[in-house]
């Protein structure tokens, strides 16, 4: 009888340890910004300046644009990415996550209103955190919502890699009719084994190589989250039209849950 109930303690000693196992799997990293306040959260948020000289002029793609501070405003419970040019240039924001919030796999999520006209080009993306030491494009990148000025109704959304990057081949070009009216939220889920994209929770791509190598796949890692409007470029295109300054890209919030 001793030894039965010494049996049957020992046996729910280990389930209560598996059950806690389980839960412990199932434990999410979750981050939200809804750009409360009446500033960015530095606590979350890095400012990029400048334009990106002397280590990387035009910002690797011949943009025209210098990022400050004075064109990233948090108001109204939203964050307000502007365009802007004066008679000295193109002014305009980005703001990353780098070295603040990192994770791997997981739904990303944004809600937000395009910057429209010919030249702009808004983004909300994710580089490798390594990239310090294993830089682009091997650090991978991966485009969850691209739109260019010149191209309307179309949303882009991209995997840049080593084997595939600059005008990459993992790619797809959705149309979307009235994309440019109102906000839309654009989502991203990253596991092991594919990257999935969706525009109003319709799926528009699916990225999963048969073979996953550090060539194909350098999505085993964490990730930090970007934003920003630039203005021309090689995908923005060499035709501004200035007669669209000033234009905002608008983000209501941003959603992030993710394997602990």
């Amino acid at each position: 009888m001793k030894y039965l109930k010494f049996l049957l303690i020992v046996l729910l000693f280990w389930s209560c340890k598996e059950a806690k196992k389980e839960i412990d799997t199932t434990e999410v990293f979750s981050f939200t910004e809804q750009f409360e306040g009446e500033q960015l959260n530095l606590d979350h948020w890095n400012y990029d300046l400048g334009d990106g000289c002397p280590n990387l002029c035009g910002w690797g793609n011949n943009e025209r644009q210098v990022y400050t501070k004075q064109n990233v405003q948090v108001k109204d419970g939203k964050l307000f990415i502007t365009a802007t040019k004066d008679s000295t240039g193109y002014y305009s924001g980005k703001i990353t996550t780098k070295d603040k919030i990192q994770f791997q796999y997981g739904t990303v999520e944004v809600r937000a209103k395009l910057a429209l006209g010919k030249g702009l080009w808004p983004a909300f993306w994710m580089l490798g955190s390594d990239i310090d030491t294993n830089t682009w494009p091997a650090c991978g990148e991966i485009d969850i919502l691209e739109y260019v000025g010149k191209m309307p109704n179309q949303i882009h959304t991209t995997l840049h890699t080593p084997d595939s990057h600059g005008q990459s081949v993992n790619t797809k070009i959705s149309k979307i009719e009235n994309i440019e009216e109102g906000f839309h939220n654009y989502k991203t889920k990253w596991t092991k084994d594919a990257i999935t994209f969706y525009v109003d929770d319709v799926l528009v791509y699916t990225f999963s190589p048969e073979i996953k190598n550090d060539q194909t796949w350098p999505f085993d890692k964490p990730f930090y989250l970007i934003l920003n409007l630039a203005i021309g470029g090689n995908f923005g295109g060499p035709e501004v039209d200035d007669s669209v300054f000033p234009e905002e890209f608008v983000i209501d919030y941003i959603k992030v849950s993710s394997p602990k």
